[in-house]
């Protein structure tokens, strides 16, 4: 039987020369794929020496790094299960992973690890394995309840990197500039595995910071990240037309992309992000096309592929999504996995949306985020876009709440300055007056995730009590 490792298929798109460098370092340096592959196969000898057999789950917190890359290669081919953790969990929480994963190995400096297994017996050969067998546990954000272990196959990464190859159209004459974390699968999975299977080498930055980005831009062809990293860039009065001229791509993920910022880039640099949709249970799951109309707002088409409908048969729905890159199931959670999928096989992806008569999709939101206002459902995207696009609004984000007589009342959470009754009256102006908000509230900033997402739960829980107080 063939082997389907995902480290054969990764390893296979390396330059023949391995003396090519796959990292550019903000410092100058370099480190070639070679020296990375001699890494790995230190890696897996040393994890084979420790006692790490097929199956078993090796556990890495740690800041982002090369040695960090080589120790997920490793892993791979010593036919383990990898399991990327935030470098910003807390020891409880580190300790709910560990109970319920068991790591058999956890690593906390990889370049330590990676120096001990120089001394280890290479693995030359990796270890064969089945495209159902597991190849990571990504622990989803866990913003209700406790977080689950999304189970990623090795078929499942394969199948989902060789296709985000193809549509994005990378090859080895492509630079990755690489400024997102490896701990998720945007920067693990989407980012490490396209650079991996041209051979190409990424500008590879520990985190964002606009003067490395800058710089890198400067040898880089193609750019992922998240919207805070393009309004960032939007804000420097360095980012000009000039410093993107010779990027072919920019891609943008993990969060909603404001269609102002879209707009505002395209002005700037006379180039259109491309924006995708995809999460932790399947990478990712539709793209805006390469070559053809990218649209703000929209997040594209499905990859090829992968079935997607919009459950319940209504125009705006649930999206359930069918696929070889579909996760297997949350780990020792069958309660769960079996109320996430259909009978026919579908998973039901929790986000809310449509397909227009072109077949392109678009995201209102998540279901949990869905507010039910005087029996009336509001899609807190559709509000969002509004807002954003009023004079003083920098971003937004709407949130349902107690409401005495509403059940739930619709309320905008705001960056920026203006007029609280100015903005709920332009709101009303274009939506039916049940989706228009009852009360703004103005922040600073909003709570985010590690990958930029606003988290709504907690905006929930802040202002829960809005209501209660007559004003």
């Amino acid at each position: 039987m063939t082997s389907a490792n995902l480290y054969e298929l990764l390893a296979a798109g390396f330059p023949a020369d391995r003396t090519k460098p796959c990292f550019l370092m903000s410092d100058g340096a370099a480190i070639s794929y070679g020296a990375l592959e001699a890494g790995a196969a230190q890696v897996a000898g040393r994890l084979i020496a420790l006692g790490v057999e097929p199956g078993d789950r090796v556990a890495l917190q740690a800041e982002k790094s090369a040695a960090a890359v080589m120790v997920y290669l490793g892993v791979l081919k010593a036919a383990a299960v990898f399991l990327p953790l935030n470098a910003a969990y807390t020891g409880p929480e580190i300790d709910y992973f560990k109970a319920d994963a068991e790591p058999r190995i956890f690593i906390t400096d990889p370049p330590a690890f990676v120096a001990e297994a120089n001394g280890a017996q290479p693995l030359d050969l990796a270890v064969p394995r089945a495209a159902a067998d597991l190849a990571a546990i990504i622990y989803t954000s866990g913003t209700t309840g406790r977080s689950k272990g999304a189970m990623l196959s090795h078929g499942a990464l394969a199948a989902n990197a060789i296709s985000l190859h193809a549509t994005w159209g990378f090859s080895a004459d492509d630079v990755l500039l690489h400024a997102l974390p490896i701990f998720h699968v945007h920067g693990l999975f989407v980012a490490l595995h396209c650079a991996f299977l041209s051979g190409a080498p990424m500008v590879w930055l520990p985190k964002f910071a606009d003067a490395e980005v800058l710089s890198g831009l400067a040898k880089a062809t193609v750019m992922m990240g998240v919207p805070t990293f393009y309004t960032r860039l939007l804000a420097n009065p360095g980012f000009t037309r000039e410093a993107a001229a010779h990027m072919r791509l920019f891609i943008s993920g993990s969060a909603p992309l404001l269609p102002s910022t879209f707009a505002e880039f395209e002005d700037r640099t006379g180039q259109r992000i491309l924006e995708r949709y995809g999460m932790s249970e399947a990478v990712i799951i539709t793209s805006n096309p390469l070559d053809g109309d990218r649209i703000a707002g929209s997040v594209g088409y499905p990859l090829p592929g992968v079935e997607l409908r919009v459950g319940g048969g209504e125009e705006t729905g649930v999206i359930e999504i069918r696929g070889p890159s579909v996760f297997s199931g949350y780990w020792r959670n069958p309660e769960k996995t079996r109320e996430e999928f259909t009978d026919d096989g579908f998973f039901v992806t929790g986000d809310v949306g449509h397909r227009d008569p072109d077949g392109r999709v678009w995201i209102s939101g998540r279901a949990k985020d869905l507010i039910i206002s005087g029996g009336y459902n509001v899609y807190p995207r559709e509000v969002e876009l509004v807002l954003d696009e009023l004079a003083g609004v920098v971003e937004s984000a709407v949130i349902g709440v107690p409401h005495p007589d509403f059940g739930e009342g619709v309320v905008a959470v705001v960056i920026g300055a203006a007029e609280e009754a100015a903005l709920i009256a332009a709101a009303r102006a274009q939506l039916a007056a049940y989706k228009a908000p009852k009360q703004v509230v103005f922040v600073d900033e909003l709570p985010r995730n590690a990958m930029g997402k606003v988290q709504k739960a907690l905006l929930r829980e802040r202002y829960a009590a809005l209501f209660a107080t007559p004003r």
